[in-house]
């Protein structure tokens, strides 16, 4: 899983989950240290004399607290009791960034956009590191129950983006999130975004070497696969493939995450959870190659 451990996951778990008991602890502890981060950043925010992150924060950290209580239902019916905290063996990698959190402390310039945008990183983190356990898990229950987690968290980051969209119209008018005028004299399908991003990761597979290089072409094999699978759904600004290929990988997996959602077929749902998985996988690897 080369992918994850070095995108998504500043490391890889330091352990394994011998036991369903484990799995619910660590859920559990995960869950309730994000809700305890947002209810210290909604108290900063209230220091400062800023409702309108106060109330972004509350949000999240009483969205938190639902999820520490489905965490806590899931190990009773399961189980027969709560999650035990004294399971929890090994620290999970960090899922909450401490640099944007105290970057929001100091900034006088955080939004409610940039808030929620940095929710929606700290689920895809989780995401990433319940996948990353499922795929190596040997025991069958275990491998499912993560695989249950990493979908729950999926959910989660379908959630704050459309928030975070709702953020972004209110801070920036009638502008799309690709950040152009709706003045796009055309529309495009998946398709032809997928295969449009496979350009740019042919692109950085040249200017790449070793590791990054493979594993460019790795993404570039599996996004032309991609477009074979999208085939006409979304209907996509024709504008985006001027974009740079984080914002295309971006769009797309928006898409991906909504469609899956709005949809009433199940082989369809199927699909698109596919699809949006391995879009926020591939976005992951991109924001990467930003970063360094």
């Amino acid at each position: 899983m080369p992918l994850l451990r070095t995108t998504l996951l500043r490391a890889e778990p330091a352990g394994t989950l011998h036991s369903l008991d484990e799995l619910f602890a660590l859920a559990n502890a995960m869950e309730h240290e994000a809700a305890t981060k947002y209810a210290e950043l909604a108290e900063e925010m209230q220091r400062q004399g800023r409702p309108d992150l106060v109330a972004v924060f509350a949000e999240l950290a009483a969205a938190e607290r639902e999820h520490v209580d489905s965490v806590q239902r899931w190990s009773q019916s399961r189980r027969g009791k709560p999650p035990d905290p004294a399971l929890v063996r090994w620290e999970a990698p960090e899922t909450f960034d401490p640099e944007t959190s105290a970057e929001i402390k100091a900034s006088r310039l955080m939004t409610p956009y940039r808030a929620l945008a940095m929710a929606v990183q700290n689920e895809e983190r989780a995401f990433a590191f319940w996948s990353y356990l499922a795929a190596s898990a040997q025991d069958a229950e275990i491998k499912r129950a993560a695989e249950a987690m990493a979908r729950e968290e999926l959910g989660h980051v379908s959630t704050l983006k459309k928030e975070r969209r709702r953020a972004y119209h209110r801070e920036h008018g009638r502008k799309d999130a690709d950040g152009l005028a709706r003045v796009a004299p055309s529309q495009v399908d998946a398709r032809r975004l997928e295969l449009r991003l496979a350009a740019h990761l042919a692109d950085a597979e040249r200017c790449l070497q070793g590791a990054a290089a493979a594993r460019a072409r790795e993404l570039l094999d599996e996004t032309m696969e991609m477009a074979d699978r999208a085939g006409s759904f979304g209907s996509f600004s024709g504008a985006l493939e001027l974009r740079d290929a984080e914002v295309i990988a971006e769009a797309l997996a928006d898409a991906y995450l909504e469609g899956a959602e709005r949809s009433d077929d199940a082989e369809r749902v199927q699909i698109l959870q596919r699809l949006a998985e391995r879009a926020i996988l591939r976005l992951a690897w991109l924001r990467s190659l930003s970063a360094t």
